[in-house]
Formats: structure tokens, sequence, C-alpha cells
């Protein structure tokens, strides 16, 4: 009885506001004198998991901690049919920040200081009809696109880590 209502319990939780979440990596990011990595996603988004699973590889995790706090804000769980997973406040947020309705993943590094925006997801867009969106970098232009905002965002990026991170990208 005692599993069927701790299952009960975790389902009726709120998910946290995205302002908590945001400000939570805030404080840790400046004690740790790091930037913020925030990433929008949905639970129905197979780039999503992809740029999870990356992050959190064995090879990149490391890199990525040296210089970031990630925090992760769910959105437009309403086209998977799920609208309740959705951070209060994450929409407002992920547009606040560049996103663009419907196109996740979506990241953004900020500046845990002042909290503002360095680089985000949105690269410049060379085509008519490309959003500009990276998604899960896996074009050549996407992952130059990643490697920038890593580079702008984490200064202090090693050379090695900064190649770690591309090779493991390309496949090389």
């Amino acid at each position: 009885m005692a599993s069927i209502f701790a299952a009960t319990s975790a389902v009726a939780e709120k998910p946290p506001r995205a302002e908590e979440i945001l400000a939570r990596a805030r404080t840790q990011a400046a004690e740790q004198q790091k930037n913020i990595f925030i990433m929008f996603g949905a639970s129905w988004c197979e780039p999503c998991h992809e740029l999870e699973s990356f992050l959190a590889s064995a090879q990149i995790s490391p890199i990525i901690a040296k210089h970031f706090v990630i925090a992760r804000v769910t959105v437009a769980e309403e086209f998977g049919g799920n609208p309740k997973l959705n951070n209060p406040g994450g929409e407002k947020l992920f547009l606040k920040l560049g996103g663009q309705w419907g196109n996740v993943p979506f990241f953004a590094l900020v500046d845990a200081k002042g909290g503002e925006v360095i680089i985000t997801s949105r690269r410049p867009v060379k085509k008519k009809g490309d959003s500009g969106d990276i998604g899960f970098p896996t074009e050549p232009d996407e992952i130059d696109w990643f490697l920038t905002m890593l580079r702008k965002g984490a200064p202090g990026l090693a050379p090695e880590d900064a190649r770690a991170i591309e090779n493991t990208l390309r496949n090389e």
C-alpha cells in the first residue's frame, strides 16, 4: 500500500516553476564561478533525449561540468498530450531567451552573474525556411555552431576538450 501511495504522491507533485530552476542554477553557478547551460525540452522529443544522453555521457559530462551548471526546463508537452509535465513559466522563459515555439530542444548559455544570455542554439539563418535552431547538433553547420557556443560560454574550454566534443559529435 505504501508504494501505491508513493507513486500517487509523486504524480500529484507539480513540476517546479522555471524561475525557481533558473534561480537555483544561478546560485550554484555563481558559487562555482560557472555559466548556466539552460535546456528546454519535452518528453516526446527524440533530439531532446539525444542531447541529454550526449551531455550525460562519460566523456562529455566532465567537460561540460567544468564550465556549466545545467538547468533543465520542460516545455511543449501539450504536443505530446501531457501538459502537466511542463514547468510553470517555462514557455515564458523559453520565449524570453529566444526560443521559437515548438522547436525543441532549445538551449541557451547564460551568465550567472547578471543572468544575461551569452549565446543560444539559434544560429544565424543562411537559407530560407531554416529556423536556425540546431536542436541536437548532427549536421556540420550545427556542430560548428554548438562549438562556437561552448567557446563563447566557456572561454577556458581547453582545445583538447573542444576536440573531444567535436569528435564525438562528428562520430570520429
